[in-house]
């Protein structure tokens, strides 16, 4: 019996776990192939830069070309930077607006909500609550006092 109890135990794990390692297997696929490629391009630059350095050691090799296609390429990297920084300033302006106005107004009616909800609750409790818990107490002397005098017996 305690055989049974335990190979079912161990089936219902495989199965919770065939149930799981797809997902955590995708996972350490991307992280694999994330992992490969930052490897891999950073053994490209770092190869680039060995190859620039080795050709422009060369006292034949024509530095000013070179040096004129790299400028040419600074020039469109910080084209390509300003244009990212122009689209990230939209979208900035976008997300303000945003806030401002369909957030904001929902947390001032949130806001609003919560304060309407107070005092609501102060009035139950001034007009409703402390009224009964008064009631209570009176009834509640009313009962000793009949108690005491005799009138009603204790409740054993």
């Amino acid at each position: 019996m305690d055989t049974e109890v335990s190979t079912l135990h161990y089936s219902d794990r495989t199965e919770a776990e065939t149930l799981q390692s797809p997902k955590s297997d995708e996972s350490s696929r991307k992280q694999r192939i994330i992992f490969i490629g930052i490897i891999s391009g950073t053994i490209l630059l770092i190869s680039i830069i060995v190859i620039g350095a080795i050709l422009l050691a060369n006292p034949s090799a024509p530095t000013e070309r070179i040096r004129d296609i790299v400028i040419i390429f600074m020039a469109l990297e910080f084209m390509i930077l300003g244009l990212t920084l122009v689209i990230l300033i939209i979208q900035l302006a976008a997300l303000i607006n945003l806030l401002q106005n369909e957030i904001k107004p929902i947390l001032d009616s949130t806001n609003e909500t919560a304060n309407t909800l107070r005092g609501t609750a102060i009035f139950l409790s001034e007009n409703l609550t402390e009224p009964v818990i008064k009631i209570n107490e009176y009834v509640f002397a009313l009962y000793r006092l009949m108690e005491l005098i005799g009138i009603r017996r204790k409740k054993r």
